[in-house]
């Protein structure tokens, strides 16, 4: 790969060359607009993922951004075994199906075994890969067998130019609509580290859409001991800038209140900020399409 200044100058890689595919009724990549993945991080009652599905449809809504809504039956890689995990694959597949017929919304969730691929394919417009998971050859082969888009999480631990590998194995397995989602890299014990030149990278090698998950990003994995830490308040920031880069798709989870959020409550975004740090990034978003359209 050549990544020399000369070579980018020459060849700017654009927003918009690469593929387009639909998730439910939302497009994701080509020449679409920007779209928001979002919701709580689990799955902590039917009432309030339908609640949170509400409030997030008429929110993009009003903005006039796609939107696919988001939310964990299972998280499967809790940092303590005391930890929350959700209402399991049955229950919180049966909760996405509601909010889905409800609002109008695609829903998208994560998968942990190969065994939950066909049920989460019967009800999910889009199946998400974990980032620990996400070189697991046997659930990329499963998720791809559904026929369903696969946004897959980028390992902490890989390279950007690491996915084409990923990207290959779900090919093979006859997978052709894929996201690719930046979340941050190992940066030392505990901190992660975001490289906005990984969203470029991936999209030129790959020729697939790219999305930037801003809260995952700000995470401090085990930095409270039983429970994962973060800084939401930079939140806003890596979001704006990733968007500045040029993203297809951007990852956000929100909570009404999220200090008494039963997962991932230091890095979600309050639901009453997420209008405001939406608006930034649209605005971001608007410019860098400006810019890329007077190429």
């Amino acid at each position: 790969m050549d990544i020399s200044p000369e070579s980018f100058f020459d060849s700017v890689p654009g927003l918009t060359d690469c593929r387009e595919f639909a998730v439910g009724g939302v497009h994701v990549g080509g020449d679409r607009p920007l779209c928001l993945i979002a919701g709580p991080c689990a799955i902590e009652s039917r009432d309030h993922a339908l609640e949170m599905a509400s409030q997030l449809a008429e929110m993009a809504h009003r903005l006039g951004i796609p939107f696919v809504f988001k939310a964990s039956y299972d998280k499967a890689n809790r940092t303590s075994v005391r930890s929350f995990r959700g209402p399991g694959l049955e229950q919180g597949l049966g909760v996405l199906a509601e909010a889905r017929d409800r609002f109008g919304v695609p829903v998208t969730s994560d998968i942990h075994t190969e065994e939950q691929a066909d049920a989460a394919g019967e009800v999910l417009d889009m199946l998400q890969i974990p980032a620990f998971l996400c070189r697991q050859t046997d659930l990329l082969k499963a998720a791809a067998k559904t026929g369903k888009p696969v946004n897959v999480k980028k390992g902490q631990f890989l390279a950007p130019w690491d996915v084409r590998n990923i990207v290959g194995k779900l090919r093979e397995f006859g997978c052709e609509d894929i996201l690719l989602t930046e979340r941050g890299a190992s940066f030392g014990y505990g901190a992660l580290m975001a490289d906005m030149r990984a969203l470029s990278i991936m999209r030129e090698l790959t020729g697939l859409p790219v999305c930037f998950d801003a809260t995952h990003s700000v995470q401090q994995p085990g930095a409270l001991g039983e429970a994962t830490g973060g800084q939401r308040q930079y939140v806003p920031l890596l979001a704006r800038a990733a968007c500045a880069v040029g993203i297809n798709a951007l990852f956000l989870e929100t909570h009404e209140r999220p200090e008494e959020a039963k997962s991932d409550g230091p890095n979600m975004v309050p639901l009453g900020k997420l209008e405001a740090v939406l608006r930034g990034c649209l605005a971001a978003d608007a410019a860098v399409r400006s810019w890329h359209g007077r190429e």
